[in-house]
């Protein structure tokens, strides 16, 4: 791994700056904390990898979660601290070692249902999500991939990170070098009534509660059990109904 330089670093926002930042912007959410729910309109862009860092960095294992998904999680936020800390370019897919994602599961409106989709390039059942590309606000661009992969209009995200994964991505449909995701991963909440569309980043999508998280047709992999099951827990829990 190649050390950004020091004048890079200098370059990056100060801890103590982060607020002010949200503030100038016009944003009133400081990265992983006063967590809530919150439409895109709320969740101003930041080119600061700081941002990024910081929004990491606040992300607890859930308590309720099993002590194997803590250990996971904890240990994944810690590597996902280390890489931003080597790559200046973490929120860019010009590191070509890996980037910054964000990812959501997103839950029909009284939390009974997940929607998955089956993407085009990986030929898997996934959660959305996509690539940061330069933006460090996760929980937007978690919000904004989960709004142009399902075509659902009013979505809403809860702005603390549920999950944090890293996994290898391999395009099987293109000559593109295999790389890491650094995946920070979110709850969404669709509005009631709601009717996915999908775009051409997915071949079908569809929705599922929790026994079908386990149906071998479905294939879902472990981390992404693990965070429909954190998500889940969230959604149905009485904090954050309370806040709906």
């Amino acid at each position: 791994m190649v050390r950004a330089r020091q004048s890079e670093r200098e370059q990056m926002t100060t801890p103590e700056s982060v607020t002010q930042l949200g503030e100038a912007s016009g944003s009133a959410i400081t990265p992983g904390r006063d967590a809530r729910w919150a439409v895109a309109a709320e969740l101003m862009p930041s080119a600061d990898v700081w941002f990024a860092r910081r929004i990491v960095e606040d992300f607890s294992p859930p308590h309720s979660s099993p002590a194997d998904h803590r250990s996971v999680q904890a240990a994944n936020r810690d590597q996902v601290l280390a890489f931003i800390d080597e790559h200046h370019d973490a929120l860019h897919r010009s590191c070509l070692t890996g980037h910054l994602t964000g990812s959501a599961w997103v839950v029909d409106h009284n939390a009974e249902r997940g929607l998955i989709l089956h993407h085009a390039k990986i030929q898997r059942w996934l959660q959305p999500g996509g690539h940061a590309d330069g933006d460090a606000n996760l929980a937007g661009v978690a919000l904004n991939e989960a709004t142009e992969e399902t075509g659902i209009d009013g979505l809403e995200v809860w702005t603390a990170p549920i999950d944090i994964d890293i996994h290898l991505f391999v395009n099987r449909k293109s000559a593109e070098a295999d790389h890491f995701h650094f995946d920070v991963r979110f709850l969404v909440r669709a509005p009631r009534g709601a009717v996915f569309v999908g775009n051409h980043e997915s071949e079908a999508l569809r929705w599922v509660d929790d026994a079908g998280l386990c149906d071998p047709e479905l294939g879902l992999d472990a981390s992404t059990v693990r965070l429909a099951e954190c998500a889940f827990a969230l959604a149905r829990g009485d904090a954050v109904r309370q806040l709906g």
